[in-house]
């Protein structure tokens, strides 16, 4: 899992922080390319003469020229390459950034508990996770962040927001939110905390002699499979008669592991997603794991389910018509693979965008829900949960009709 180049198909970097998206592992070697200044670089295309003739000119100028550190001006000068594709998921990381982010796969670390990603060129939060300070201090899907402490985002990459909105357990960050329908901004104070990232959750719902299972699942990390497969199978010991698959707020995860989940619900060697080269296809298929297939279901989403979630609620919708309900999701589209360079730097790169089954891109319009039911301010003071509810009625007349 953790080798040396691995595919991503996330937005976003999470506050938390969760620097990692969904990932295929491929076995490689590290690629040898030492990030060091070498003027003897094969040059095949572009003429670098002017960086050079700037590279001495700092040296032999600049007014503090005898303090200059090369290692970050080749750091810096290799972002700013990663930054001219003016694509927020491609990014650079410095050593120090790419030890963080395998730290962050791991499932635990410190930060607010919310991930964010960047919409319409605005910093927005993607989806706070359960029990969070991000989610017990109000915020939610869709909220834009205006500033963070005194600075203003709206120049900001992802990466940079990160680092500014990361930081140790018991400190404080204050974030300047705008929420969609309020014509005021508000500032937000949050306590960081070590979180760990929720995985599932398994509830009963008990309506007209029905026994409805809720199944939650909030990311999809490594450890994800184990705790899907062991409540999937409880769900079988427990006879219920229909599972309602809450992915609301679930920012995604590795891929592998989206393609493994879908599987409990589709026979083998259905197309879970296409990813498109450009010039090439290739298709993720279905384990044909299949103990929840025929059980009646529906999906809930929402505007913080992203990537791997709308991956997965794509695949059943397309293979075997479950209705979604809920609200349209974020809309996340492309794959970036992870490359590891010698010294401890990586680049995460846009490579491939990815479809549906039926070869629907969903970037930026994100998938669009069969039955719209929002959450209003109300729902959430009075923590009544509208979707669930219309998930239930959905389920119980499906079930009455068959």
């Amino acid at each position: 899992m953790h080798n040396n180049k691995s595919k991503i198909i996330i937005a976003f970097f999470t506050v938390i922080v969760f620097l990692f998206g969904i990932y295929i592992g491929r076995t490689s070697t590290n690629i040898d390319y030492t990030l060091s200044l070498n003027e003897n670089l094969p040059v095949s295309r572009n003429d670098f003469d002017i960086f050079w003739n700037v590279w001495r000119f700092v040296e032999e100028n600049y007014a503090e020229r005898d303090n200059l550190n090369k290692q970050a001006m080749i750091y810096g000068a290799i972002s700013g390459l990663i930054k001219s594709l003016d694509d927020p998921y491609s990014i650079f990381f410095e050593p120090k950034d790419s030890q963080r982010f395998q730290e962050d796969v791991s499932g635990k670390f410190e930060g607010i508990g919310a991930e964010i990603g960047i919409r319409d060129e605005i910093l927005t939060v993607i989806a706070p996770l359960k029990n969070t300070p991000a989610e017990k201090a109000g915020l939610k899907a869709g909220d834009k962040i205006l500033k963070i402490g005194d600075t203003i985002t709206n120049e900001l990459t992802i990466d940079e927001a990160v680092n500014l909105i990361r930081g140790p357990g018991g400190t404080m960050i204050i974030l300047t939110i705008m929420s969609d329908g309020t014509a005021n901004n508000r500032d937000v104070s949050i306590m960081r905390d070590t979180i760990n990232i929720p995985i599932v959750d398994l509830n009963y719902i008990t309506k007209n002699n029905l026994k409805i299972a809720h199944f939650s699942l909030y990311h999809f990390t490594a450890t994800a499979s184990q705790e899907f497969g062991n409540k999937a199978n409880e769900i079988i010991k427990n006879k219920a008669d229909a599972v309602i698959l809450d992915l609301r707020n679930n920012p995604g995860g590795f891929l592998e592991v989206a393609n493994e989940l879908a599987s409990y619900f589709l026979e083998k060697d259905a197309i879970i997603a296409i990813e498109d080269f450009g010039n090439k296809k290739q298709e993720y298929r279905s384990l044909g794991i299949n103990i929840l297939g025929n059980l009646p279901m529906v999906i809930l989403v929402n505007q913080g389910s992203a990537s791997a979630s709308e991956i997965m609620a794509g695949a059943l919708r397309d293979n075997k018509n479950i209705k979604l309900i809920g609200e349209t999701t974020f809309g996340k589209g492309s794959v970036q693979e992870l490359q590891e360079f010698s010294g401890g730097a990586s680049v995460k790169l846009t490579i491939a965008k990815w479809l549906t089954p039926k070869g629907i891109s969903i970037k930026d319009e994100g998938l669009k829900p069969d039955i719209e039911i929002k959450l209003t301010d109300d729902d959430l003071k009075n923590n009544k949960d509208t979707q669930l509810n219309k998930a239930v009625e959905t389920l119980s007349e499906m079930i009455k009709k068959n």
